[in-house]
């Protein structure tokens, strides 16, 4: 069974316009730096051959990637009402630091903390979806609990 990949409308689209350009353009100019390369002559001993077909080769790992990503892909409307949902933007005061953090809940693929982006099936975006400004988020930790207080959601 395939994973489901949940991403916003706008996400899914620029993922569609991204396999469209690996799959026409990128593929066209790994053609055409093997066909150079193979010019070169002796392919046993040609370093610029063997480089250009391992870039082909990831380029079609990635393709294959992207394309799961496709096919199994699940668009999510952005939360509204004020609660913690996919696609939110969340400030929080974490209650024994008092440090603020802000967190837009996105998918586990587009997910990079330290830009603010946090995958919704992280410990900490699972504790907090469904609750309001005001609420108090129960974050397990390998250290213990951490308490995070939502401040607002956007």
């Amino acid at each position: 069974m395939s994973e489901t990949y949940e991403m916003s409308a706008e996400d899914l689209a620029a993922l569609r316009i991204e396999v469209e350009r690996m799959e026409t353009s990128e593929r066209a100019r790994i053609s055409a730096e093997i066909k150079t390369a193979r010019e070169f002559g002796d392919l046993k001993e040609n370093a610029e051959y063997h480089a250009a077909k391992e870039a082909q080769g990831m380029l079609e790992a990635r393709i294959a990637n992207l394309r799961e990503r496709l096919d199994h892909a699940k668009v999510v409307e952005r939360a509204s009402g004020g609660i913690v949902a996919f696609g939110s933007t969340v400030s929080l005061v974490d209650e024994a630091s008092g440090k603020r953090l802000h967190y837009t809940l996105v998918s586990a693929q587009d997910s990079a903390p330290a830009d603010g982006k946090l995958s919704v099936e992280s410990p900490t975006a699972v504790a907090l979806r469904g609750k309001r400004a005001g609420d108090v988020a129960a974050v397990p930790t390998p250290r213990g609990e951490r308490r995070l207080r939502v401040e607002s959601v956007e």
